[in-house]
């Protein structure tokens, strides 16, 4: 069985996710529907037979996945598509699930990422967070940010990665793009070096723990723009888990730290259409004084009122977008409660 045959099929089918796993069919993500890729049902030999592949494919030795357990990395097949790759170990067995990224930059338009979130790229210091459930396209929104940014403005972009997904070139500023763990071992130590390569902008794929985290902050308070993503729902989580993951008596600085660095935060979710498909829908927080001392006080449960009171004012709200789309005749009445924020509200608006 060959792997570049099963990535072909799926590019074909305009298939966002390729599953490998030991005992189903090959099968592919096609617009929230899953479709098979293989005739018949692949046994483990197969499986380790096509992730071996995919580490060929990357040139990385493979030995990373039998010491961890699991690991991310990413490759190309010429005139066709690049793939994020995460392989990993399941009862014993490889198993790998691989990721459709477009050569070319996604167009945010045709993405339906609405204007608000791209004029965020105005901002010329702080932080902006991206926040959704894994596969809700935040990589994609920070990419399309990125290239706004690379187009527009002279400067020196860093991006830090695990892996890299979208390749920007040189344009108005110039880019570094930094591999974990190819280029540096970890995300922290390539955020600190970051800041020794006199960056205008610091694109951080993800904060994943206390020490990425507060190194972000010092980026941000420092003077530079930082982008990043987080896999939470909602502004208002967003900055609790923010908070939660510092010591208790270390929270009351880190609250007032980020009620002074925070710029915005980018929520998305992606949610199924009437007549089939899915759409990204997206909820903006820009930090405004009354947001900021929210944030500050510790009433973050008020932030979902601050968002709703703000609309039209660069703010938009996942209740208010999901009631548009209803009202548009996009989604359903279910899907919009189901994906609601406080559903009981929405149900009487709706």
């Amino acid at each position: 069985m060959e792997l570049k045959e099963l990535l072909t099929k799926a590019i074909e089918l305009d298939g966002s996710d390729i599953f490998i796993i030991p005992g189903a069919k090959v099968t592919c993500k096609v617009k929230g529907s899953m479709v098979a890729l293989s005739d018949g049902v692949v046994k483990p030999p197969d499986t380790e037979d096509l992730v071996r592949q995919a580490y060929e494919l990357a040139g990385r030795d493979i030995a990373r996945l039998h010491d961890e357990g699991d690991d991310d990395f990413s490759f190309s097949l010429m005139g066709l598509s690049r793939f994020r790759c995460n392989a990993y170990f399941q009862r014993g067995t490889m198993a790998a699930t691989c990721r459709t990224v477009a050569f070319g930059l996604p167009d945010p338009r045709e993405l339906g990422i609405p204007d608000l979130v791209m004029e965020l790229t105005r901002f010329r210091n702080g932080m902006i967070l991206v926040t959704g459930p894994a596969g809700s396209g935040k990589s994609t929104t920070m990419a399309c940010m990125v290239d706004r940014i690379n187009s527009e403005r002279d400067g020196h972009i860093v991006t830090i990665e695990d892996p890299i997904e979208y390749i920007h070139h040189h344009q108005r500023s110039l880019v570094s793009q930094r591999d974990v763990p190819n280029d540096a071992p970890t995300f922290p130590r390539a955020l600190r070096a970051a800041l020794r390569q006199a960056p205008d902008v610091i694109m951080l794929g993800e904060m994943r723990d206390l020490e990425t985290i507060s190194t972000a902050i010092t980026a941000a308070e420092t003077g530079h723009l930082l982008l990043s993503s987080l896999h939470t729902t909602g502004a208002a989580k967003t900055v609790d888990r923010i908070l939660d993951t510092f010591p208790a008596e270390q929270q009351a600085q880190v609250r007032i730290q980020v009620s002074m660095v925070l710029r915005a935060v980018v929520s998305q979710r992606l949610v199924p259409k009437k007549d089939g498909g899915q759409l990204a829908v997206f909820e903006v927080m820009t930090v405004n004084p009354a947001v900021q001392n929210l944030i500050r006080d510790g009433r973050t449960h008020q932030i979902d009122n601050a968002i709703f009171g703000g609309m039209g004012q660069g703010m938009l709200s996942m209740d208010g977008e999901l009631q548009r789309l209803y009202r548009a005749g996009v989604i359903t009445r279910e899907v919009a409660l189901t994906y609601a924020v406080s559903p009981e509200t929405l149900s009487k608006r709706l």
